[in-house]
């Protein structure tokens, strides 16, 4: 399953016609503990770059950004209770909410792994 990501740190993976969403490795490292997130509600409509979800943690409160347009599907109900799963499983079990994408050419402005990699590496 491809996955995809955006200089907001956020990641996408897509299978069949859904799109999982999350943030990253290394946005749940600099955020440290996170103590709340706010999900979107099924049949919420984003456009990309839209403000999707929040997360909250000891340090900060962060917007989640849609990383392409499309219709939620599915919150993670676990995140409500556990939200310290992001720490635990970011790019994993840890996704916030499943889309339907809308404008599937959109995942073509985003990076591949090895790319957002090099752009994690040219922040530090």
């Amino acid at each position: 399953m491809p996955t995809y990501f955006t200089k907001d740190h956020e990641w996408v993976a897509v299978e069949d016609d859904i799109a999982s969403v999350g943030i990253t490795n290394h946005a749940q490292e600099q955020l440290g503990d996170i103590v709340f997130v706010e999900l979107p509600e099924a049949g919420r409509v984003f456009e990309m770059g839209q403000d999707a979800a929040v997360v909250e943690s000891v340090k900060a409160a962060s917007d989640i950004f849609a990383p392409i347009s499309g219709t939620v599907v599915e919150p993670n109900q676990a995140l409500e209770t556990n939200p310290a799963l992001v720490n635990e499983d970011a790019e994993g079990q840890a996704w916030f909410f499943r889309l339907r994408p809308s404008k599937p050419q959109e995942l073509d402005q985003l990076m591949q792994r090895q790319d957002y990699e090099a752009f994690v590496a040219s922040l530090k």
